[in-house]
Protein backbone atom coordinates (compact mmCIF):
# COMPACT_ATOMS: atom_id res chain seq x y z
CA UNK A 1 0.00 0.00 0.00
CA UNK A 2 1.46 3.30 -1.22
CA UNK A 3 1.39 5.98 1.56
CA UNK A 4 0.51 9.29 1.02
CA UNK A 5 3.17 12.24 1.57
CA UNK A 6 3.24 14.44 3.91
CA UNK A 7 4.02 17.34 2.02
CA UNK A 8 3.19 17.43 -1.90
CA UNK A 9 5.80 17.92 -4.79
CA UNK A 10 5.06 21.08 -5.41
CA UNK A 11 5.84 22.15 -1.60
CA UNK A 12 8.92 20.11 -1.47
CA UNK A 13 10.58 21.78 -4.43
CA UNK A 14 9.42 25.04 -2.97
CA UNK A 15 10.90 25.02 -0.06
CA UNK A 16 13.66 23.00 -1.01
CA UNK A 17 14.83 25.21 -3.63
CA UNK A 18 14.52 27.97 -0.82
CA UNK A 19 17.19 26.12 1.67
CA UNK A 20 19.39 24.79 -1.74
CA UNK A 21 19.61 28.14 -2.91
CA UNK A 22 20.49 30.66 0.23
CA UNK A 23 24.19 29.05 0.05
CA UNK A 24 24.60 30.44 -3.95
CA UNK A 25 22.99 33.41 -3.23
CA UNK A 26 25.35 34.09 -0.50
CA UNK A 27 27.91 33.68 -3.16
CA UNK A 28 26.03 35.30 -5.78
CA UNK A 29 25.32 38.78 -4.05
CA UNK A 30 28.65 39.02 -2.53
CA UNK A 31 30.84 38.55 -5.79
CA UNK A 32 30.46 42.12 -7.39
CA UNK A 33 31.65 43.40 -3.96
CA UNK A 34 34.71 41.67 -3.87
CA UNK A 35 36.88 44.52 -5.72
CA UNK A 36 35.07 46.96 -3.90
CA UNK A 37 36.22 45.27 -0.87
CA UNK A 38 40.13 45.30 -1.73
CA UNK A 39 40.06 49.24 -1.38
CA UNK A 40 37.54 49.54 1.78
CA UNK A 41 39.78 47.04 3.59
CA UNK A 42 43.31 48.49 1.77
CA UNK A 43 44.32 44.36 1.38
CA UNK A 44 44.92 42.69 -1.94
CA UNK A 45 43.07 40.57 -4.37
CA UNK A 46 44.38 37.67 -2.92
CA UNK A 47 43.02 37.71 1.04
CA UNK A 48 39.69 39.33 -0.45
CA UNK A 49 39.37 35.90 -2.69
CA UNK A 50 40.32 34.11 0.99
CA UNK A 51 37.07 35.18 2.10
CA UNK A 52 35.45 33.32 -0.57
CA UNK A 53 37.49 30.43 -0.35
CA UNK A 54 36.48 30.38 3.51
CA UNK A 55 33.06 30.62 2.63
CA UNK A 56 33.06 27.50 0.75
CA UNK A 57 35.42 25.97 3.18
CA UNK A 58 31.93 26.55 6.53
CA UNK A 59 30.05 25.34 3.46
CA UNK A 60 31.55 22.17 2.34
CA UNK A 61 32.79 20.72 5.53
CA UNK A 62 30.21 21.66 7.94
CA UNK A 63 27.43 19.53 5.50
CA UNK A 64 29.15 16.60 6.80
CA UNK A 65 27.60 17.71 10.14
CA UNK A 66 24.06 18.75 9.09
CA UNK A 67 22.89 15.77 7.66
CA UNK A 68 23.19 13.35 9.94
CA UNK A 69 22.47 16.07 12.93
CA UNK A 70 19.31 16.45 10.51
CA UNK A 71 18.55 12.32 10.85
CA UNK A 72 19.01 12.29 14.69
CA UNK A 73 17.60 15.30 15.78
CA UNK A 74 15.05 16.08 13.10
CA UNK A 75 15.48 18.05 9.58
CA UNK A 76 13.00 21.84 11.15
CA UNK A 77 15.18 21.75 13.80
CA UNK A 78 18.69 21.54 12.55
CA UNK A 79 17.55 23.78 9.75
CA UNK A 80 16.66 26.21 12.06
CA UNK A 81 19.89 25.81 14.40
CA UNK A 82 21.87 26.70 11.42
CA UNK A 83 20.06 29.31 9.83
CA UNK A 84 19.79 30.84 12.73
CA UNK A 85 24.18 30.52 12.77
CA UNK A 86 24.23 31.96 9.36
CA UNK A 87 21.60 35.02 10.31
CA UNK A 88 24.14 35.85 13.43
CA UNK A 89 27.00 35.63 10.86
CA UNK A 90 25.91 38.28 8.50
CA UNK A 91 25.40 40.75 10.86
CA UNK A 92 28.90 40.60 12.36
CA UNK A 93 30.10 40.94 8.66
CA UNK A 94 27.77 44.06 8.61
CA UNK A 95 29.69 45.62 11.27
CA UNK A 96 33.03 43.89 10.69
CA UNK A 97 35.52 46.79 11.58
CA UNK A 98 38.88 44.81 9.75
CA UNK A 99 39.14 42.49 6.80
CA UNK A 100 40.26 39.63 9.80
CA UNK A 101 36.76 39.80 10.84
CA UNK A 102 35.13 39.91 7.82
CA UNK A 103 37.02 36.38 6.97
CA UNK A 104 36.13 34.98 10.13
CA UNK A 105 31.88 35.80 9.53
CA UNK A 106 32.13 34.44 5.87
CA UNK A 107 33.67 31.29 7.05
CA UNK A 108 30.74 31.13 9.77
CA UNK A 109 28.06 31.97 6.92
CA UNK A 110 29.16 28.92 5.19
CA UNK A 111 28.51 26.84 8.26
CA UNK A 112 24.81 28.63 8.24
CA UNK A 113 24.26 28.12 4.88
CA UNK A 114 25.08 24.93 4.63
CA UNK A 115 21.85 22.77 6.13
CA UNK A 116 20.23 24.06 3.06
CA UNK A 117 21.89 21.70 0.23
CA UNK A 118 21.82 18.38 2.42
CA UNK A 119 18.11 19.21 4.04
CA UNK A 120 16.38 20.17 0.48
CA UNK A 121 18.07 17.10 -0.89
CA UNK A 122 17.27 14.67 2.62
CA UNK A 123 13.57 15.99 2.02
CA UNK A 124 13.07 15.08 -1.66
CA UNK A 125 14.34 11.23 -0.48
CA UNK A 126 11.87 11.00 2.73
CA UNK A 127 9.35 11.54 0.51
CA UNK A 128 9.73 10.62 -3.16
CA UNK A 129 11.81 8.07 -5.52
CA UNK A 130 12.77 7.39 -9.02
CA UNK A 131 10.73 9.67 -11.81
CA UNK A 132 9.10 12.13 -8.59
CA UNK A 133 12.47 12.36 -7.45
CA UNK A 134 14.08 13.36 -10.64
CA UNK A 135 11.14 15.60 -11.24
CA UNK A 136 11.12 17.33 -7.66
CA UNK A 137 14.88 17.71 -8.49
CA UNK A 138 14.43 19.37 -11.71
CA UNK A 139 11.89 21.69 -10.38
CA UNK A 140 14.35 22.76 -7.36
CA UNK A 141 16.71 23.83 -10.55
CA UNK A 142 14.21 26.15 -12.14
CA UNK A 143 13.48 27.44 -8.66
CA UNK A 144 17.55 27.67 -7.60
CA UNK A 145 18.47 29.54 -11.18
CA UNK A 146 16.31 32.49 -10.21
CA UNK A 147 17.99 33.60 -6.64
CA UNK A 148 21.78 32.95 -8.40
CA UNK A 149 20.85 34.89 -11.71
CA UNK A 150 19.21 38.11 -9.87
CA UNK A 151 21.98 37.89 -6.86
CA UNK A 152 24.60 39.75 -8.87
CA UNK A 153 22.19 41.31 -10.49
CA UNK A 154 21.05 43.20 -7.32
CA UNK A 155 24.61 43.33 -5.61
CA UNK A 156 26.24 44.84 -8.68
CA UNK A 157 23.00 47.73 -8.20
CA UNK A 158 22.78 47.66 -4.35
CA UNK A 159 26.92 48.38 -4.29
CA UNK A 160 27.23 51.98 -5.28
CA UNK A 161 23.90 53.33 -4.09
CA UNK A 162 23.84 50.95 -0.15
CA UNK A 163 27.68 49.94 0.23
CA UNK A 164 29.03 46.52 0.27
CA UNK A 165 27.48 46.20 4.18
CA UNK A 166 24.05 47.12 2.79
CA UNK A 167 24.25 43.19 0.72
CA UNK A 168 25.00 41.47 4.41
CA UNK A 169 22.18 43.23 5.54
CA UNK A 170 19.64 41.56 2.64
CA UNK A 171 21.62 38.12 3.42
CA UNK A 172 20.76 38.16 7.51
CA UNK A 173 16.80 39.05 6.20
CA UNK A 174 16.93 36.28 3.68
CA UNK A 175 18.19 34.12 6.57
CA UNK A 176 15.18 35.45 8.42
CA UNK A 177 13.03 34.34 5.53
CA UNK A 178 13.95 31.33 5.52
CA UNK A 179 13.74 30.43 9.36
CA UNK A 180 9.81 31.70 8.85
CA UNK A 181 9.42 29.21 6.07
CA UNK A 182 10.63 26.31 8.08
CA UNK A 183 8.56 27.41 10.57
CA UNK A 184 5.29 27.84 8.77
CA UNK A 185 5.39 25.41 5.75
CA UNK A 186 7.93 23.02 6.29
CA UNK A 187 6.46 19.60 7.98
CA UNK A 188 8.57 17.25 10.02
CA UNK A 189 9.53 14.09 7.39
CA UNK A 190 11.44 12.18 9.67
CA UNK A 191 11.25 10.77 12.98
CA UNK A 192 14.18 12.04 15.54
CA UNK A 193 16.58 9.36 16.83
CA UNK A 194 19.07 10.66 18.66
CA UNK A 195 21.19 7.20 19.04
CA UNK A 196 22.05 7.88 15.31
CA UNK A 197 24.59 10.71 16.95
CA UNK A 198 27.64 7.90 17.01
CA UNK A 199 30.77 9.79 15.66
CA UNK A 200 32.57 6.30 15.21
CA UNK A 201 29.85 4.91 13.27
CA UNK A 202 28.98 8.13 11.37
CA UNK A 203 33.24 7.46 10.32
CA UNK A 204 32.24 3.95 9.13
CA UNK A 205 29.42 5.57 7.46
CA UNK A 206 31.17 7.79 5.10
CA UNK A 207 33.99 5.52 5.02
CA UNK A 208 31.32 2.97 3.76
CA UNK A 209 29.82 5.98 1.11
CA UNK A 210 33.22 6.98 -0.11
CA UNK A 211 33.98 3.07 -1.27
CA UNK A 212 30.32 2.84 -2.86
CA UNK A 213 30.94 2.76 -6.81
CA UNK A 214 27.22 4.28 -7.78
CA UNK A 215 27.34 6.50 -4.87
CA UNK A 216 31.21 7.80 -5.43
CA UNK A 217 30.65 7.77 -9.96
CA UNK A 218 27.45 9.83 -9.30
CA UNK A 219 28.46 12.05 -6.95
CA UNK A 220 32.09 12.61 -8.70
CA UNK A 221 29.88 14.00 -11.84
CA UNK A 222 28.39 16.18 -9.66
CA UNK A 223 31.25 17.37 -8.48
CA UNK A 224 33.21 18.21 -11.80
CA UNK A 225 29.60 19.80 -12.74
CA UNK A 226 28.61 22.06 -9.93
CA UNK A 227 31.96 22.25 -8.64
CA UNK A 228 32.63 24.05 -11.80
CA UNK A 229 29.99 27.00 -11.10
CA UNK A 230 31.67 27.53 -7.45
CA UNK A 231 35.03 27.26 -8.67
CA UNK A 232 33.99 29.92 -11.47
CA UNK A 233 32.91 32.34 -8.81
CA UNK A 234 36.76 32.89 -7.43
CA UNK A 235 38.04 33.68 -10.76
CA UNK A 236 35.06 35.14 -12.99
CA UNK A 237 34.64 38.84 -10.80
CA UNK A 238 38.25 39.60 -11.44
CA UNK A 239 38.42 38.44 -14.89
CA UNK A 240 35.06 40.45 -16.21
CA UNK A 241 35.80 43.70 -13.65
CA UNK A 242 39.49 43.58 -14.19
CA UNK A 243 40.24 42.05 -17.40
CA UNK A 244 37.43 42.86 -19.26
CA UNK A 245 36.54 46.30 -17.76
CA UNK A 246 33.04 45.72 -16.42
CA UNK A 247 31.93 47.85 -13.60
CA UNK A 248 30.17 46.01 -10.71
CA UNK A 249 26.63 46.55 -11.76
CA UNK A 250 27.47 45.36 -14.96
CA UNK A 251 28.97 41.95 -13.79
CA UNK A 252 25.85 41.58 -11.91
CA UNK A 253 24.03 41.99 -15.35
CA UNK A 254 26.46 39.57 -16.99
CA UNK A 255 25.90 36.86 -14.67
CA UNK A 256 22.51 36.25 -16.31
CA UNK A 257 24.16 34.84 -19.03
CA UNK A 258 25.40 32.37 -16.58
CA UNK A 259 22.33 31.87 -14.34
CA UNK A 260 19.69 32.49 -17.40
CA UNK A 261 20.78 30.00 -18.96
CA UNK A 262 20.90 27.22 -16.56
CA UNK A 263 17.33 28.36 -15.87
CA UNK A 264 16.53 27.73 -19.68
CA UNK A 265 17.99 24.65 -19.66
CA UNK A 266 16.19 23.45 -16.88
CA UNK A 267 12.70 24.48 -18.20
CA UNK A 268 13.81 22.42 -21.46
CA UNK A 269 15.10 19.66 -19.38
CA UNK A 270 11.24 19.67 -17.32
CA UNK A 271 9.78 18.93 -20.86
CA UNK A 272 12.13 16.52 -22.42
CA UNK A 273 12.02 14.21 -19.10
CA UNK A 274 8.38 13.56 -19.56
CA UNK A 275 9.39 11.67 -22.93
CA UNK A 276 12.66 10.50 -22.57
CA UNK A 277 13.19 10.08 -18.61
CA UNK A 278 16.28 11.84 -16.68
CA UNK A 279 18.70 9.39 -17.26
CA UNK A 280 18.91 9.44 -21.18
CA UNK A 281 19.71 13.45 -20.79
CA UNK A 282 23.03 13.05 -18.75
CA UNK A 283 24.76 12.30 -21.89
CA UNK A 284 23.49 15.62 -24.28
CA UNK A 285 24.33 17.33 -20.59
CA UNK A 286 27.51 16.17 -20.52
CA UNK A 287 28.29 16.89 -24.10
CA UNK A 288 27.33 20.79 -23.46
CA UNK A 289 29.70 20.48 -20.58
CA UNK A 290 33.00 19.37 -22.71
CA UNK A 291 31.82 21.82 -25.47
CA UNK A 292 31.97 24.75 -22.23
CA UNK A 293 35.68 23.38 -21.46
CA UNK A 294 36.73 23.38 -24.56
CA UNK A 295 35.77 27.17 -24.83
CA UNK A 296 37.16 28.22 -21.66
CA UNK A 297 40.39 26.54 -22.42
CA UNK A 298 41.48 29.05 -25.31
CA UNK A 299 41.49 31.48 -22.81
CA UNK A 300 45.00 30.57 -22.19
CA UNK A 301 45.57 31.52 -25.83
CA UNK A 302 43.10 34.28 -26.84
CA UNK A 303 42.55 37.79 -25.00
CA UNK A 304 39.54 37.88 -23.03
CA UNK A 305 36.34 39.53 -23.74
CA UNK A 306 32.81 39.15 -22.53
CA UNK A 307 31.18 36.76 -25.07
CA UNK A 308 34.76 34.77 -24.96
CA UNK A 309 34.30 34.21 -21.14
CA UNK A 310 30.86 34.23 -21.00
CA UNK A 311 29.76 31.86 -24.07
CA UNK A 312 31.49 28.91 -22.42
CA UNK A 313 30.46 29.68 -18.89
CA UNK A 314 27.13 29.76 -20.53
CA UNK A 315 27.45 26.29 -22.20
CA UNK A 316 28.95 24.72 -19.35
CA UNK A 317 25.73 25.83 -17.16
CA UNK A 318 23.35 24.52 -20.18
CA UNK A 319 24.82 21.24 -19.29
CA UNK A 320 24.61 20.67 -16.05
CA UNK A 321 20.45 21.47 -16.12
CA UNK A 322 20.57 17.97 -17.87
CA UNK A 323 23.06 16.25 -15.68
CA UNK A 324 21.29 17.62 -12.20
CA UNK A 325 18.11 15.56 -11.70
CA UNK A 326 19.24 12.28 -12.80
CA UNK A 327 22.59 11.89 -10.97
CA UNK A 328 21.59 13.50 -8.04
CA UNK A 329 18.48 11.16 -7.80
CA UNK A 330 21.25 8.55 -8.36
CA UNK A 331 23.36 9.19 -5.85
CA UNK A 332 21.15 8.86 -3.17
CA UNK A 333 19.20 5.63 -4.38
CA UNK A 334 21.20 2.62 -2.73
CA UNK A 335 20.33 3.90 0.88
CA UNK A 336 16.87 3.97 1.25
CA UNK A 337 15.57 6.86 3.48
CA UNK A 338 18.67 7.43 5.23
CA UNK A 339 18.97 10.68 2.97
CA UNK A 340 20.77 13.10 5.38
CA UNK A 341 24.13 11.28 5.60
CA UNK A 342 24.53 10.68 2.03
CA UNK A 343 23.23 13.82 0.92
CA UNK A 344 25.71 15.60 3.30
CA UNK A 345 28.77 13.44 1.46
CA UNK A 346 27.19 14.70 -1.87
CA UNK A 347 27.21 18.38 -1.30
CA UNK A 348 30.75 18.16 0.55
CA UNK A 349 32.14 16.37 -2.82
CA UNK A 350 30.67 18.96 -4.53
CA UNK A 351 31.10 22.27 -2.96
CA UNK A 352 34.86 20.11 -1.61
CA UNK A 353 36.05 20.23 -5.51
CA UNK A 354 34.86 23.71 -6.06
CA UNK A 355 37.00 24.74 -2.68
CA UNK A 356 40.01 22.90 -4.28
CA UNK A 357 39.90 24.25 -7.71
CA UNK A 358 39.04 28.15 -6.32
CA UNK A 359 41.83 27.51 -3.44
CA UNK A 360 44.34 26.20 -6.60
CA UNK A 361 43.02 29.45 -8.85
CA UNK A 362 44.12 31.38 -6.10
CA UNK A 363 47.35 30.23 -5.60
CA UNK A 364 47.75 30.97 -9.27
CA UNK A 365 47.77 34.49 -8.71
CA UNK A 366 46.19 34.84 -12.25
CA UNK A 367 42.46 34.73 -12.34
CA UNK A 368 42.58 33.97 -16.60
CA UNK A 369 45.30 31.12 -16.01
CA UNK A 370 43.09 29.40 -13.20
CA UNK A 371 39.57 29.36 -15.13
CA UNK A 372 41.59 28.39 -18.50
CA UNK A 373 43.27 25.45 -16.61
CA UNK A 374 40.78 24.23 -14.01
CA UNK A 375 37.51 24.36 -15.34
CA UNK A 376 38.01 22.44 -18.43
CA UNK A 377 39.49 19.60 -15.63
CA UNK A 378 36.53 19.83 -13.84
CA UNK A 379 34.55 19.32 -16.98
CA UNK A 380 37.08 16.43 -18.08
CA UNK A 381 36.38 14.60 -14.32
CA UNK A 382 32.38 14.98 -14.48
CA UNK A 383 33.00 13.34 -18.10
CA UNK A 384 35.04 10.92 -16.84
CA UNK A 385 32.98 9.67 -14.02
CA UNK A 386 30.12 9.17 -16.11
CA UNK A 387 31.66 6.49 -18.10
CA UNK A 388 32.91 4.93 -15.18
CA UNK A 389 29.09 4.76 -13.48
CA UNK A 390 27.49 3.90 -16.86
CA UNK A 391 29.32 0.64 -16.43
CA UNK A 392 28.15 -0.38 -13.23
CA UNK A 393 24.91 -1.68 -13.76
CA UNK A 394 21.81 -1.29 -11.47
CA UNK A 395 22.62 0.29 -8.11
CA UNK A 396 21.29 -2.18 -5.23
CA UNK A 397 20.10 -0.75 -2.07
CA UNK A 398 22.77 -0.77 1.25
CA UNK A 399 22.17 -0.40 4.71
CA UNK A 400 24.52 2.04 6.20
CA UNK A 401 26.85 0.45 8.68
CA UNK A 402 25.31 0.37 12.40
CA UNK A 403 21.80 1.70 11.40
CA UNK A 404 18.51 0.18 10.49
CA UNK A 405 18.50 -0.71 6.30
CA UNK A 406 15.79 2.32 6.06
CA UNK A 407 17.43 4.97 8.28
CA UNK A 408 15.95 7.10 10.54
CA UNK A 409 11.45 6.31 10.04
CA UNK A 410 10.04 8.84 7.51
CA UNK A 411 6.87 10.54 8.73
CA UNK A 412 4.38 9.77 5.44
CA UNK A 413 1.04 10.43 6.34
CA UNK A 414 -0.36 13.06 7.80
CA UNK A 415 -2.08 11.50 10.53
CA UNK A 416 1.35 10.94 11.80
CA UNK A 417 1.90 7.10 10.22
CA UNK A 418 5.50 5.62 10.25
CA UNK A 419 6.68 3.83 7.52
CA UNK A 420 10.23 2.18 7.77
CA UNK A 421 9.83 0.51 4.07
CA UNK A 422 10.33 1.83 0.71
CA UNK A 423 7.43 3.27 -1.67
Amino acid sequence: MTATPIMSERRVSIIGALLVAIGPVSMALYTPAMTELVRAFGSTESVIKLTLTLYFGGFACAQLIAGPLSDALGRRPVTIAFMAIYCVASIVAVLAPSVEVLMGARFVQGIGASVGVAISRALVRDLFTDDQSSRIMNLIGIILALGPALAPTIGGLMLPLLGWRSIFILMALLGLGVIWIVLFAMKETVIPDRSRLNLPALGRTYRMLLTNPHFLGASLVMGGALGALYAQATFLPFILMDDVGLSPAQFGLSMLAQSGTFFFASLLVRRLMKIYGANRLVGPGLVAIALGSLGTSTLLVWPPSFLHVMIPVATYSFGIAFVMPAMSTAALAPFGKAAGVAASMMGFIQMGTGLVMGTLGALMGNALLAMGILIPLLGAMACAAFLVYRRLGPAVATALPDTPATGPAPILASTGQVSGCER
